[in-house]
């Protein structure tokens, strides 16, 4: 595995002594004098990630290799159609890897793994978002299902828990609406390969009995739905400014204090609306909003 890393990272130089701005494709990086991103480990130069695989594999220091490649690719500055915010490889120094440990939570994970296009960090942070705000007591809602991961990962867990929330799933199953001036990668009519047998075939094999389906457009379709509940946790999951936006505005006043907003695609490139309309938000008066590195937003209500 760590070979077939070392073979996907950019070539790194050659000499030590180059600085300037290296262009490959659509990676942007600087070379720093003395070449310190270049792959060095003590006195020796490796001018090749395989070179430098091969050194740790024999010296059976695997971390090693790890650790400089990550060094060697952190703060490579990524193109963007969007010239408002500035991107780059993002490469979190902790290890801690709780979800390998969950055992129920791998388990779920596994058998939900087809139907998400969110990765196993993101996930097991929503997992666990439902244990912590259960103590509210109230409904969950997840807007922009595809075809039903996340969600039944959310209702999986309530179940274990043996909560009464209801876990409302509102998608359109025909792709990403609203896309707009804000949004840069969007047009609509994205994620449009699910449906809702899809998201049915998901429930059915977990025998999840607290799941309700909206088909349609929310609010302005499905809204009235779920019109007497209030919200513990809302993840947010619909790729485009205005529709993050109108969600947001609907959930926000039926939150219970202490519940959470998650906003998935937080700080990616392809979905620059949706970092705006956080970024807009952070200042909201009952709020605190946190900026996390694996994907998310968070926003918890706090008033």
């Amino acid at each position: 595995m760590h070979e077939q890393f070392a073979n996907r990272l950019p070539a790194m130089v050659e000499r030590t002594n180059i600085s300037g701005l290296h262009e490959i494709g659509e990676w942007r990086y600087f070379i720093s004098e003395g070449g310190r991103r270049n792959c060095l480990s003590g006195k020796y130069l490796f001018p090749r990630p395989y070179d430098f695989w091969r050194a740790c594999k024999m010296q059976k220091d695997i971390s090693q290799f790890i650790s400089v490649c990550a060094d060697f690719i952190r703060g490579i500055e990524l193109t963007s159609k969007n010239d408002a915010y500035k991107y780059s490889v993002i490469v979190p120094p902790a290890n801690y890897s709780p979800w390998l440990t969950d055992d129920l939570f791998m388990a779920s994970y596994a058998s939900l793994r087809e139907n998400t296009l969110v990765d196993v960090y993101r996930c097991y942070e929503l997992w666990s978002l439902v244990e912590q705000s259960a103590r509210l007591e109230g409904d969950i809602l997840e807007v922009g299902v595809w075809r039903g991961g996340t969600g039944c990962l959310m209702a999986v867990k309530a179940k274990l828990l043996n909560l009464k929330s209801r876990v409302f799933l509102a998608d359109t199953f025909s792709g990403v609406v609203k896309a707009g001036k804000m949004d840069t990668s969007y047009t609509g009519g994205e994620h449009s390969d699910t449906s809702v047998e899809v998201v049915l075939k998901a429930k059915e094999n977990l025998k999840l009995d607290n799941v309700d389906i909206l088909v349609g457009i929310f609010p302005e379709k499905t809204g009235e739905y779920t019109k007497d509940s209030l919200f513990s946790l809302c993840h947010i999951d619909v790729d485009v400014y205005e529709s993050a936006r109108d969600v947001l505005d609907w959930v926000w006043p039926k939150l219970l204090v202490g519940g959470t907003v998650v906003f998935d695609d937080y700080g990616c490139i392809s979905t620059s609306g949706v970092t705006r309309l956080v970024n807009e938000r952070k200042n909201t008066p009952n709020a605190v909003v946190i900026h996390n590195l694996n994907g998310h937003a968070i926003m918890v209500k706090t008033a």
